[in-house]
């Protein structure tokens, strides 16, 4: 009778192992789950805040000071990026000046991010196409990426002037 008891207790101990052990995976895995879910919230933060910061600067070097403009008389491609004069981002007063931008972000709560700001012209029928002549239509995507991130963050927004 010992052997049967010894037997049942031996297999009630390793019954306990593999619950608790799969109880701690479990834990575990919620875990890491928590941590990917915080660093991508940052990230989106990150990008939402450089869109936030650019929608307050004016559509183009030629409307900082509102005025009638035809689509010709708007920047060329081959401008965009910070204008003379503007040496940091305070300086930027439209919306090309952040094409090509890149910032480093590291705070207590968001190390290691890089912020990266394009700038294209897109057509008005399909704002997934590029247009090299000018347009009353500019597409913004925010990159943010960093060693903790699977894949990089991308984050689009349309900014239009219509003028007649």
């Amino acid at each position: 009778m010992s052997n049967i008891n010894s037997f049942i207790s031996i297999g009630s101990i390793l019954l306990l192992s593999l619950i608790s052990l799969r109880f701690n995976s479990t834990v575990l895995e919620n875990n890491i789950v928590e941590t990917e879910n915080k660093i991508y919230l940052t990230a989106f933060s990150l990008a939402d805040d450089m869109i936030e910061e650019i929608k307050g600067k004016a559509f183009d070097e030629e409307t900082v000071e509102w005025h009638s403009i035809t689509e010709s008389e708007l920047t060329s491609t081959e401008a965009f990026g910070p204008d003379a004069g503007e040496v940091s981002v305070s300086d930027f007063d439209d919306i090309d000046d952040y094409n090509g931008y890149s910032k480093a972000v590291s705070l207590p709560h968001a190390e290691n991010y890089t912020v990266i700001t394009t700038v294209d012209y897109v057509t008005a029928a399909d704002q997934n196409v590029t247009s090299v002549p000018q347009t009353f239509f500019k597409r913004i995507s925010v990159s943010v990426s960093s060693p903790y991130l699977s894949y990089p963050i991308n984050v689009i927004f349309i900014f239009t002037l219509h003028s007649k």
